[in-house]
Parts: structure tokens; C-alpha cells; sequence
């Protein structure tokens, strides 16, 4: 078929939080490309928050991907009588679901996992597996024709909540943050446990920064990542901003906003501060952040460079556990963060896509 004459097009990308913020510079470029068409994205339910709103998405298919919701996940996608299906995951599942729609253009990177290219018709070479998964993405939209910029905090939309600015700014006002106080976040969690720098040191940075750098510091993280929450405000010797499991998504996004400067692991949340144009300090151990750190300028990376990273596991076997992540200190954080506080004042006024 002729790519001019698509006019119904699935994005197939359930997650994780950090590939969907990867993937909407492409969903920029498809909507570009194909002015007139349909567009709609299949992502797992707790992800949909995320791309409520988008203006370049007619429709967003939140589903179940669990053994119970995989009748209705393929209904939704039969239902969509799509003519093209973009899958952006590259895993069997995402392919099969592909498949299942009855479209009859697939198109995936020829280098999926889990066998999934079988179920395309068309296959995109990858020329550098350590490319950013942001540019990876964007050479979808050049097999399809479009000839996508090189993203910038545009391409990222994550559009405004009023609600969620408002109940955010409560928050902060309840806890005696008024406008205009240098707010810096701690991250302590991540999927893996291997992601994870020591949550002491996170604790000694934020004993620093409010003894010293003139911050005010909150704790934040997700309902599930409770445990690292409380173990970073249990060692802080001065008392932090509890926000951990306090937002919603579009809440999150609106506090990352509001930050100075987010200091993290690898995680969702420090893709989000990222595409929201809020400085990231990344600390990186068994990942490459040339693959996923956080996109474009004004973050810092810490990545200690020890032989064996990245290893891509979620399982240390190196002789020092976790050398790679316990090796980078609180004082480079430290000085990390002055670097970014002392900065030129970042502009806080509102942002729209």
C-alpha cells in the first residue's frame, strides 16, 4: 500500500513510562505525516494517564495486557480496523496484538525481540543499537516518510493540567513551600533493583542541600515504591517534604515542573522531568544513558564507567555488588546540584505544548 493513502494508524507502545516520553517526538512526526489520519495508541492502563490530552492522538486504547484482559486488548484493536500498525515495543506480545488487528501493514524494527519481526510486513533497520531510543523511534517516521526535526522540549508534549497544577500547588502550600522557593526532588527508586544508588547517599544530599544549598527538599516516588521512600526520610537528619505516593501522574508531572532540579535513578520520572525542560542529575549504573538517559541538554549524568557496566541486568554479578552505583559519591552529586542551582534562573512560567 501507498503510505499516502493511510488513514486509520495504531502506535502499538504499552510501556514502560520512560519509552512512552521517548516515543512522542515520533508521535509528532506521524501526526505531520499524516495530517487527515487517525491517530491511536495502545498502552497499558496504568500508562494512559500519560497521553490523555495529546493533541496529536485521536484516541487512546488503554488496555489490560494480563492473561484476562488479552480477549478484550485484541477486540479493541479488531474494532480500530486499522490500515497501519506501528509497533514501537518490539516484543512478541506487541507484534502478535499487530497482527491480531487484521491490519494489513505492520511495521516494526527489524531487530525485535521475541521473534516479532515474523509477524511484519515491513522491517526497519536499526544501523547503531546505542542509539537514544528517541532517535531509534524516530527512524519509524523516516521509513514512513516524514522527516521529523531533531526533537526539542516541543516534541515532548506532556500538556497542562490546570486541576493537577492546583492540587500540586496545595500540596506545596500545605507544607509551608511558597512560590518561588528553590523546590529539588529526590528520586530513590527505580524498576530494578539494580538501578538503585544507595538511598544513605540520597539521604546525605538532602541533608546538604537543605543545611547549605538553599533548597527545599521533597521525597517523591510512586504508591509502590514506598519502602525506598521511607528509608531516604528515616536517614535524613533534616526533615524532608513527604510526596511520596501523593500524586497522581498528571499531578507528578505538574511538581516536575515546579522543580529546580530532579535528582534520580534511571527511572520514569526522570524521562518526564526531562521532557518537561527540568534539569536532571541521572545516576546510571547497569544502564547506558547514551541509549536512555535523559534527552537533551542541561541534565547531568553520573555513570561511574566500571568494567562490567552497563551490563543491562537486573542481577549484580559483579565481586562488589552494585561497584557500579556505590562508587559514584554524595559530593558529586553535591556539586552536581550547586553547578545547576547556581545556574541562570529557570524560567518557571507556564509551558504549553
Amino acid at each position: 500500500m501507498s503510505w499516502n493513502d493511510v488513514r486509520r494508524l495504531l502506535i502499538v507502545k504499552p510501556s514502560s513510562l520512560g519509552d512512552i516520553v521517548h516515543t512522542l517526538p515520533t508521535l509528532a512526526a506521524f501526526r505531520r505525516r499524516f495530517p487527515r489520519a487517525t491517530l491511536s495508541w495502545l498502552v497499558k492502563r496504568e500508562w494512559a494517564e500519560v497521553l490523555e490530552g495529546q493533541p496529536d492522538l485521536d484516541d487512546v486504547l488503554a488496555v489490560d495486557l494480563s492473561v484476562q484482559g488479552w480477549p478484550a486488548a485484541i477486540r479493541a484493536v479488531r474494532e480500530g480496523r486499522f490500515d497501519l500498525v506501528v509497533d514501537l515495543q518490539g516484543l512478541l506480545r506487541s507484534a502478535v496484538l499487530g497482527w491480531a488487528s487484521g491490519s494489513p501493514a505492520r511495521v516494526g524494527f527489524a531487530n525485535g525481540r521475541e521473534g516479532s519481526p515474523w509477524f511484519y510486513t515491513h522491517r526497519v533497520p536499526v544501523p547503531d543499537a546505542s542509539m537514544h531510543a528517541v532517535d531509534r523511534y524516530l527512524l519509524m517516521a523516516r521509513f514512513l516518510g516524514a522527516a521529523p526535526e531533531k526533537p526539542g522540549p516541543s516534541a515532548f508534549c506532556l500538556p497542562r493540567d490546570p486541576a493537577a497544577d492546583a492540587r500540586v500547588e496545595a500540596l506545596l502550600a500545605a507544607a509551608g513551600v511558597r512560590v518561588g522557593t528553590m523546590l529539588v526532588a529526590l528520586n530513590p527508586s527505580a524498576r530494578w533493583a539494580t538501578k538503585q544508588w544507595p538511598v544513605a547517599s540520597f539521604a546525605a544530599v538532602g541533608d546538604w542541600l537543605q543545611r547549605h544549598g538553599g533548597a527545599r527538599v521533597a521525597v517523591v516516588g510512586g504508591r509502590a515504591e514506598r519502602s525506598a521512600g521511607d528509608e531516604v526520610i528515616r536517614l535524613m537528619q533534616t526533615a524532608p517534604l513527604d510526596l511520596v505516593g501523593q500524586t497522581t501522574m498528571k499531578e507528578l508531572i505538574a511538581l516536575l515542573r515546579r522543580l529546580r532540579v530532579l535528582i534520580t535513578n534511571d527511572s520514569g520520572p526522570m524521562h518526564l522531568a526531562a521532557a518537561v525542560g527540568t534539569p536532571v542529575i541521572a545516576l546510571f549504573g547497569p544502564t547506558d544513558p547514551g541509549r536512555t538517559g535523559p534527552y537533551g541538554a542541561g541534565h547531568v549524568v553520573l555513570h561511574s564507567g566500571v568494567p562490567c557496566s552497563p551490563c543491562f541486568s537486573r542481577r549484580c554479578a559483579n565481586a562488589v555488588t552494585l561497584e557500579c552505583l556505590t562508587s559514584i559519591r554524595s559530593q558529586q552529586v553535591i556539586e552536581a546540584a550547586t553547578t545547576l542551582l547556581k545556574g541562570e534562573e529557570r524560567c518557571q512560567s507556564t509551558r504549553t505544548c
